[in-house]
């Protein structure tokens, strides 16, 4: 199984549509995110995460979306919200198990992206399994795509081959909006590889230098475009921004800037993405076992004279493509522990004599062989000791999950009443206020009779509307009876 991103080609209706799609699936994440951390302070409320949003998807589709403010709802696919609410749960386990942090709240400054899923299938009879593969869609050669729930799209690229996924991811980027999808194909990888092993260093002023002699220099493109951007940068340091917590708004030609500044950061990464993918692809199609420092970039990073250049030129990425690549073409690739001193070392004797990094040229006091450095250092990382050489694979860094937990209310031990008090909490997400009298009725009423929290959530908005409708119904009699 492998994925494809292509880009879309859309007239003003549909980006606007797709623009109001990545929105609606913002607020819901947000809201669904607002929900479970403060239901996690009451301690009456025991359940795992799964349910609990399982619970504000109910709230929110029985309640929320029948509200008049917001009708507008409507107009967007369910599985737009669903596969938000999904998504929320998986950043959830995430940084339970300790693969990641805690999830933010999605800003419309970040980007907007959302994702759509085909769960409805094909059952022949009542009781009988459904028919496999009818619940993915089927994508036909050509610069056409159909995306479950929102209808035929055009493309810039074309779908190569008749194939089938089950969910859609749509990303906007500048001004540009691409959709990605995993395919449920497979690539065989190739038997033969021309050259069976090399070693590769990595470096600024050259990108890589292989132990058979090659050498891979930057395109010069990623630079001019770069001093472009600085540039432009310095000109418009000083335009108002806006505030929206301040109330200032931003001009008309600040926007335009933002804009602007927004297709030049594609463009940079663009040409970063083209630049690794062609060069990764090309080595795992040659040589068959591959052997890479483990650099530590974070440290490398450090050096505020090296950290700009270091970042730019993508020294992880380059080695997360190797690695995703091996298991299409085949290869093997391995990294050399980043202790290990490929550049102090004679690739000829192997003696070991210290390098400082402005000496360019590597002259060795025992054997007085005279060598390039980097070359030197990448003939060391080719011929490695075996115990100092691990295969790469994907990792997960584990991180601090509890230190990132939000601070919670602590409620009392009661479960009917924290559950109301979670119902109350969800009435004052959507109408912004709670009735005392209708929240006393009902905390009655709820010690008697044990009911879901979606369930008295529902209530509370129910009454909560009623309520609304008859003070709009009077001012606007008023306003009448005034003119």
């Amino acid at each position: 199984m492998y994925s494809l991103k292509l880009e879309l080609k859309l007239n003003n209706f549909e980006r606007s549509f797709l623009a109001g799609c990545a929105g609606f699936s913002r607020l819901v994440y947000n809201f669904g995110l607002s929900l479970l951390t403060s239901s996690w302070g009451f301690e009456g409320v025991k359940a795992s995460d799964s349910k609990r949003l399982t619970e504000i998807e109910k709230v929110f589709t029985n309640h929320v979306k029948t509200l008049p403010q917001y009708a507008w709802m409507k107009q967007y696919s369910s599985a737009i919200y669903s596969s938000a609410l999904r998504n929320l749960a998986k950043g959830v386990d995430r940084w339970r198990k300790g693969t990641s942090g805690f999830p933010k709240f999605k800003s419309k400054k970040r980007g907007d992206s959302f994702t759509v899923l085909k769960k409805a299938g094909v059952y022949p009879a009542k009781g009988e399994p459904m028919v496999p593969f009818t619940n993915r869609q089927v994508l036909c050669p050509g610069k056409k795509i159909n995306i479950p729930s929102l209808g035929q799209f055009r493309l810039k690229q074309p779908i190569p081959f008749l194939c089938s996924s089950q969910t859609f991811t749509l990303t906007r980027v500048a001004d540009r909006w691409f959709v990605s999808f995993a395919l449920d194909v497979d690539k065989l990888p190739p038997v033969i590889h021309p050259v069976q092993s090399v070693g590769i260093d990595l470096g600024v002023k050259c990108f890589a230098t292989l132990s058979d002699g090659s050498k891979i220099v930057a395109p010069p493109s990623l630079k001019k475009v770069k001093t472009k951007l600085s540039k432009d940068m310095w000109r418009n340091r000083n335009k108002q921004a806006g505030n929206r917590t301040q109330g200032i708004k931003s001009s008309n030609n600040a926007l335009k800037y933002y804009q602007r500044l927004a297709k030049k950061h594609a463009r940079i990464a663009n040409i970063r993405r083209d630049f690794l993918q062609k060069v990764t692809t090309d080595i795992s199609l040659k040589y068959y076992s591959i052997r890479i420092e483990d650099l530590n970039i974070q440290g490398m990073i450090a050096n505020q004279k090296l950290a700009e250049a270091i970042s730019s030129l993508g020294f992880y990425d380059f080695r997360r493509m190797l690695v995703y690549k091996a298991s299409f073409f085949g290869t093997k690739v391995e990294l050399v522990d980043r202790w290990f001193p490929s550049s102090k070392t004679c690739s000829y004797c192997g003696n070991v004599q210290p390098m400082p990094l402005k000496e360019r040229v590597y002259r060795c006091n025992k054997c007085g062989v005279s060598i390039e450095r980097d070359l030197n250092a990448a003939q060391n990382l080719e011929n490695a000791p075996k115990d100092r050489v691990r295969a790469a694979s994907a990792e997960f860094t584990p991180v601090d999950c509890w230190s990132r937990l939000p601070r919670l209310k602590q409620e009392a031990n009661v479960k009917l009443s924290a559950m109301l008090d979670l119902s109350k909490f969800c009435l004052a997400r959507v109408t912004s206020y709670v009735l005392p009298e209708i929240a006393k009725a009902l905390e009655e009423w709820a010690l008697k009779e044990e009911r879901s929290v979606s369930w008295l959530a529902g209530k509370l908005i129910e009454k909560g509307v009623q309520e609304y409708q008859s003070q709009q119904q009077q001012k606007e009699s008023t306003q009448k009876e005034s003119k």
